[in-house]
């Protein structure tokens, strides 16, 4: 099935203060046009500057992620990223008063609550994933950050974190797919050890900070109370009897899981990658993950999208064909000279592949053209109309008593010239569900990897044989 982009229904807007500047800060986050992804717009500064969610525009990972065009910033900016990925919002413009995103709960959820609330809309564009194609794999030997993409068909997401303290030990977080997000993960909230309070206090790093909107975690037993009550009087919380609990947290918070820290790391991945630029299609694993290595990942990723995207779609055409040109006889009506399809590929619930090999011998060459031969662009949609009916029969039982009658082509391009020794493969992929035997397709031919025709078809399935 064909995805389309969406964005917010309306406007929703938030105020709250930045975690490391403390500034009050009111945030908006806007509906945008198709193919516009996620943009931050300082509505503070002079002619109010607009700014990309581009990985190529990160200057700093300390304590978060920051994004800077042309002299202006927005800092921490992977929880709101998160959001907006997590809810499938692919065109959304933030607008923000301040240098900082609020922290709000130290989580996703107030963000995923707002764009819940308000809905959103489905355009016209289609959703384009990053469908990865191949093992990748990064790490940072000094660092201990390991990643490591596979090819899957959903975004899948597998965290380890190893804080090497016998406190806390190593935690695991995962989710099968986007979907999973905004339950398992978006109310997860930030977090950081005892022992970096006093530092980030001192140097000015969490004005924001609030023992009430951040886990803080103690990897040592050892702490004496007097050190407890220091700490919790610098961040503003003489009055509360601070105590560490058995699982290394200080009791400031209810941990919601045992977990959370690592869910946490990885809504941060989410928000992270989110810098990519397109939805992705893949399964990622990390092990001891923060905001450096996760913008560095996201730079290898977007290095293989571009790899991939010059390169074209790429088929295994040597695999065992699903069905060859006996089997396809038995389903489509079509014979020589005009039977266009030679191997069906694969069928899918909602997609198909076929190959049509264009040879010199076919006896359209005959006049088409002498000298210069070229496969008409008629024949490709033709070619492309008996994939698809192959596809519309092989959803039925006895295949051979329906007739497939082409109604409809629009949208047609026809973008390189085919001509002898191509390979033609053509993709279909359903556009809405197959009602009363209607069925509407998006089909697109490919030779080596590059599209040379595009089109939308419909056509209909009507038993006509006893």
């Amino acid at each position: 099935m064909v995805e389309k982009q969406c964005t917010l229904k309306n406007s929703i807007s938030f105020s709250g203060v930045g975690l490391h500047t403390g500034e009050k800060v009111y945030l908006e986050i806007c509906p945008a046009p198709e193919n516009h992804g996620y943009k931050f717009q300082r509505i503070d500064l002079p002619e109010q500057p607009v700014i990309k969610a581009d990985v190529d525009l990160v200057i700093s990972t300390e304590r978060g992620t920051t994004l800077e065009f042309n002299g202006a910033r927005v800092y921490t900016t992977e929880h709101i990223l998160a959001a907006l990925y997590g809810c499938q919002i692919d065109n959304a413009l933030i607008k923000i008063d301040a240098e900082e995103i609020p922290i709000m709960d130290g989580s996703s959820k107030p963000f995923v609550d707002g764009i819940l609330k308000v809905g959103f809309v489905e355009q016209e564009a289609e959703r384009v994933y990053f469908e990865l194609t191949e093992n990748l794999p990064w790490e940072d030997l000094e660092k201990g950050i390991e990643f490591l993409a596979i090819p899957d068909i959903n975004y899948r997401l597998t965290v380890m974190v190893d804080y090497k303290s016998p406190v806390l030990g190593t935690q695991h977080a995962s989710i099968y797919n986007i979907g999973e997000f905004n339950t398992e993960i978006a109310h997860c909230r930030t977090f950081v050890f005892l022992r970096e309070l006093e530092f980030l206090a001192t140097n000015n790093l969490i004005k924001g900070g609030d023992l009430d909107n951040a886990i803080v975690l103690v990897d040592r037993t050892d702490i004496p109370k007097e050190e407890l009550n220091r700490l919790a009087k610098l961040l503003g919380k003489e009055d509360l009897k601070v105590e560490v609990n058995t699982l290394g947290v200080l009791n400031t918070i209810k941990l919601q899981h045992e977990n959370e820290p690592a869910r946490h790391k990885l809504l941060d991945i989410v928000g992270d990658l989110a810098l990519l630029g397109k939805p992705i299609k893949a399964h990622i694993l990390a092990a001891r993950p923060g905001h450096f290595g996760n913008v560095q990942f996201a730079k290898v990723l977007k290095e293989q999208l571009k790899k991939q995207e010059n390169s074209g779609r790429v088929f295994d055409l040597s695999k065992t064909p699903l069905y060859d040109i006996n089997a396809i006889e038995k389903i489509i009506p079509h014979r020589f000279p005009f039977l266009m399809v030679d191997k069906i590929m694969e069928i899918n619930e909602n997609s198909i592949i076929g190959v049509k090999n264009v040879t010199m011998n076919e006896p359209i060459f005959t006049g088409h053209f002498p000298g210069n031969p070229i496969f008409p662009g008629v024949l490709q949609i033709e070619a492309m109309a008996q994939v698809g009916g192959v596809f519309a029969l092989s959803k039925v039982e006895n295949p051979h008593l329906y007739s497939t009658y082409f109604l409809k082509v629009d949208n047609a391009k026809f973008k390189q010239k085919v001509v002898p020794g191509d390979t033609l493969v053509f993709e279909l992929t359903l556009t809405s569900p197959i009602r009363r035997g209607l069925v509407e397709m998006k089909g697109t031919a490919y030779v080596n990897g590059k599209v040379a025709t595009e089109a939308d078809m419909l056509a209909q399935v009507i038993k006509d044989k006893e």
